[in-house]
């Protein structure tokens, strides 16, 4: 039986942090009643990550794990696990345990009023006041060409309904604009606070600078994207225009 609510989290040289973000994601699911799975997915770890992973698996068969042949980023990463899962809800989130696990039932719950939940760290950050900065250019760039205003897409901690994906498609830099993506499409997304907790093991694999050009530059496609995407519109087939007019 395919399970509810698949968990897919991103991984790169985290072998410390996969077996508690394990175990904290199992004891935050107990209040859930849905089944639900953990998907770790290896982005071609060079340290003892994937070995984690395995014996995260055999201690709790609710964790599997994907792993690429080569490094590929963490959005690839992320449409890897997406399209490697059939569950009708999805959930993602940061594989450096900053990201907390127990907020995840609470954007659970909401799903009963929106299609997607994401994460705002906004008043909980734990980074440095350059990288705080660079967040707050990046919103004003953000709305401006988008049109969308998400006060923090850089988030990995969400919720949301698979059909939300419908007319996505992998690219590098989708996990940044995703709830953007979303919104553009049409379905009904919440942003909430949640709390952004201090690594204690590994190290960030982002800075400013590398993630400054490249996020510019996506941002022209996305604008492009948006304004040229195809809108969603609601379709009745004949049959059911018969079936309605019997009735």
């Amino acid at each position: 039986m395919n399970p509810h609510l698949a968990i897919i989290i991103p991984v790169f040289n985290e072998q410390d942090n996969v077996l508690p973000l394990a175990g904290e994601v199992a004891a935050a699911m107990k209040s859930v009643s849905d089944s639900w799975e953990l998907v770790f997915v290896d982005d071609a770890s060079t340290d003892a990550t994937w070995g984690r992973i395995q014996t995260a698996h055999q201690s709790d068969p609710r964790v599997t794990g994907l792993r690429h042949e080569r490094n590929a980023g963490q959005s690839a990463a992320v449409w890897t696990g997406v399209q490697h899962t059939t569950s009708p809800l999805l959930a993602t989130l940061d594989g450096d345990r900053q990201n907390d696990p127990a907020e995840i039932p609470r954007m659970l719950a909401m799903l009963d009023e929106v299609d997607f939940v994401c994460g705002d760290r906004s008043a909980a950050r734990r980074d440095s006041w350059l990288r705080r900065a660079s967040s707050i250019i990046a919103r004003w760039f953000r709305v401006k060409a988008l049109g969308h205003d998400f006060r923090d897409t850089g988030c990995a901690l969400r919720v949301f309904k698979r059909e939300c994906l419908a007319g996505l498609f992998g690219f590098n830099g989708l996990h940044r604009f995703l709830p953007l993506l979303v919104a553009g499409g049409g379905w009904k997304t919440r942003e909430v606070p949640v709390s952004h907790r201090p690594r204690v093991a590994g190290v960030s694999k982002y800075g400013v600078w590398n993630r400054l050009w490249r996020g510019l530059f996506d941002l022209v496609g996305m604008a492009w994207f948006q304004k040229r995407r195809l809108p969603a519109v609601r379709v009745l087939s004949l049959q059911a225009s018969e079936e309605g007019n019997r009735r």
